[in-house]
């Protein structure tokens, strides 16, 4: 296998000219629709199920990605198509680089580990099915076998990702359409044999009993849905040519492919009595047609692993200081990935608690979104100095106070208490004014009008703190 060199500038964390860039609009929106055509996609559609019907479910839906999927398409994903940069690097002037540095491990290590072990469980539970249909087996869901198959998901995972982002692009060539085609038969499928009266007079899986309530958690999953692509679209939107190529294809991508595919979900979890996608095909299509969605899926499942395994490789290459820099792409992919391979071996664990697992990446990414939305565009106008970037805190226009940058950082954690404050995301229990404001949005709010009345502040004090000025 041929690795990826040092030389290389897409596995660098140094800014892409634009002749280095190798996504055009059309092959951006491919990837995107790959990364969002995924199990996922449709476990999403499964878990707002349990809160409302068919209707409710589908405002809640367009409400929910339509606030999030905007805001991530606006940060990170301009900072990082107009000036080419790295995602975690375009952080040091958010957060200064060693609070950088510090973001960028929580999102590559953690978040990025555990929603490829949520995938690759995802396409481990798939391609059981396909055995116990063709083969008569008989394998749980939670049997070892899962397991072993998540694991396998994983090193196909782990050998397109060695072979960079080249590799994902000819691989979502034909895996995006595919996936389109298999969202829309399923739809068919379903309305073959139930009537839209019939499904939207179905009642939800597991509601609260609160029509308001009920309808609010859903916007919420949706919403926290949408702020998960934010570790991923950063980095991949830095590949683009143009900003236009960097901004509009999430509009067909995360937010047009994973409505549908959410919807689908919806439809598909009232009609069987199920929220898991993978026991959805067989029963709508039969043997043969579930089989085959199903094995498309699981394909699918490890395009979305290589897109946001890309994404943390880079961060980290970039980031993680001079002795990760020497170490050989592909051994740093197999570091990447291996926490998730670890995470494979507790199935039900980490696929039963899909909410849950949304809301802990929500509690940060909502308030740190706003504080990056609010310093890009508002305080400093869409301007950056890349050299400031890449230079070493001491020397940089962006070194704050050693490193680090107080208001942004008493920002973020005023949003993430916010968040917790209405919504518990231990017990996913919403309290006070949940029902009128959700839990992301009010984090989004108090991060980005603190971050501005702070970095004010400041700037009254020291007018060159933090190169705002």
């Amino acid at each position: 296998m041929s690795q990826p060199t040092d030389q290389d500038a897409t596995y660098s964390e140094l800014p892409l000219l634009r002749r280095e860039r190798i996504w055009g609009f059309w092959d951006y929106s491919s990837v995107n629709v790959g990364l969002a055509i995924a199990t996922w996609a449709f476990l999403q559609g499964g878990a707002v199920a349990y809160y409302v019907g068919a209707k409710a479910a589908i405002a809640s839906i367009v409400i929910g990605y339509g606030i999030s999927v905007l805001l991530v398409s606006l940060a990170p994903c301009l900072p990082c198509g107009r000036y080419g940069i790295e995602q975690f690097v375009s952080m040091r002037s958010v957060l200064g680089e060693r609070g950088a540095r510090v973001l960028m491990v929580v999102m590559s290590a953690l978040l990025a580990a555990a929603w490829s072990a949520v995938l690759a469980i995802m396409c481990g539970h798939a391609m059981a099915n396909v055995s116990n249909q063709v083969f008569g087996t008989t394998i749980d869901p939670g049997a070892g076998v899962v397991s072993v198959l998540a694991v396998a998901a994983l090193v196909c995972s782990w050998v397109i990702v060695a072979r960079g982002p080249r590799s994902l692009e000819l691989v979502n060539r034909f895996v995006a359409p595919g996936l389109v085609v298999v969202t829309l038969v399923m739809l068919v499928l379903i309305f073959t044999s139930t009537s839209w009266s019939d499904l939207a007079a179905t009642p939800a899986l597991d509601p609260w009993g609160d029509s308001r309530l009920d309808f609010m958690l859903a916007v919420e999953l949706n919403i926290a849905g949408g702020f998960a692509w934010w570790p991923n679209v950063g980095n991949l939107s830095r590949l683009t040519r143009t900003t236009r190529a960097a901004f509009w294809p999430n509009a067909i991508g995360l937010f047009g492919a994973s409505v549908v595919a959410a919807i689908v979900g919806v439809f598909a979890a009232l009609a069987l009595g199920s929220e898991d996608p993978t026991l959805w095909m067989v029963p709508l299509g039969g043997a043969f047609l579930g089989v085959l969605a199903l094995a498309f899926v699981g394909m699918a499942n490890i395009t979305s692993v290589v897109a946001q395994s890309y994404s943390a490789l880079v961060a980290i290459k970039g980031g993680g200081g001079s002795a990760l820099r020497r170490v050989p792409w592909g051994l740093l992919a197999a570091m990447v990935l291996a926490p998730a391979a670890v995470l494979a071996f507790f199935p039900a664990t980490v696929y039963d608690n899909y909410a849950r697992f949304v809301s802990w990446g929500a509690i940060v990414v909502a308030p740190l979104c706003a504080v990056q939305l609010v310093d890009f565009f508002v305080l400093r106008r869409q301007r950056l100095d890349l050299r400031a970037l890449h230079l070493p805190f001491r020397e940089s226009r962006y070194g704050f106070w050693g490193g680090w940058n107080p208001a942004a950082i008493v920002a973020i954690v005023a949003g993430a208490s916010t968040y917790a404050f209405l919504l518990d995301p231990v017990t996913y229990e919403p309290r006070g004014w949940f029902v009128h404001l959700t839990a992301s949005l009010p984090a989004f709010a108090v991060a980005g009008a603190l971050h501005f009345g702070l970095t004010r502040a400041m700037l009254r004090r020291d007018p060159g703190w933090g190169g705002y000025r």
